[in-house]
């Protein structure tokens, strides 16, 4: 039980660790702390997305009874989300790194509404932190207490889960439209600016 414990509590920390980094993005105002995290972000997800591959293909080739092999059933959960983000996410958290590039000019450049609106899309952040979620089910039971194994413990547990992650989604999601409407109210105020310079 040790054993697959320390192999489940490192996928556990990154993916933590990326959904928490994740969820500050869009509050970022400095283009160029923009990309350095969003570069970490970067780091990170490929990180959760090889660990969680690696512990998937050693639990397929062990002879079913190593740590490794309780490991990886233990985050079948979690493959499932990891996959979008590998899927998804990663492409995203990419080409937003690039656009707060072609900005960060200089120190102190403010990052556009539209790359914050971008950090706060839901394709971002929520898969990162739906997997981090799927993790501690594994960590929990991997440490001794066995949820599922309770009576009338199981049912609850999954629904507070599918709350939390329902409640993940819509918070990304209104962040973000509120953010894309300050983006749309920018556009006529620098089309209004610049409408003197054409002749």
């Amino acid at each position: 039980m040790e054993s697959q414990l320390a192999i489940l509590l490192p996928v556990a920390a990154v993916w933590l660790a990326a959904g928490v980094l994740a969820d500050r993005l869009p509050r970022l105002r400095d283009a160029s702390a923009l990309r350095r995290r969003t570069g970490l972000l970067l780091a990170l997800a490929l990180t959760g997305v090889t660990l969680v591959a690696a512990v998937a293909v050693g639990g397929l080739f062990s002879a079913g009874t190593a740590p490794v092999d309780r490991a990886a059933a233990a985050l079948a959960l979690a493959t499932g989300p990891a996959l979008v983000v590998a899927i998804c996410s990663l492409r995203r958290i990419r080409r937003l790194r690039a656009g707060a590039g072609a900005f960060d000019t200089a120190p102190g450049t403010p990052a556009p509404h539209g790359l914050r609106a971008a950090a706060a899309h839901p394709l971002v952040g929520l898969p990162l932190q739906v997997t981090a979620l799927a993790t501690m089910p594994a960590v929990i039971a991997a440490a001794g207490a066995d949820l599922g194994a309770e009576p009338g413990v199981a049912g609850p547990a999954i629904t507070v889960g599918a709350l939390a992650v329902a409640a993940i989604g819509v918070r990304h999601a209104l962040r973000h439209n509120r953010l894309a409407e300050r983006t749309q109210q920018a556009a006529p105020r620098s089309a209004r600016a610049t409408g003197p310079l054409h002749v």
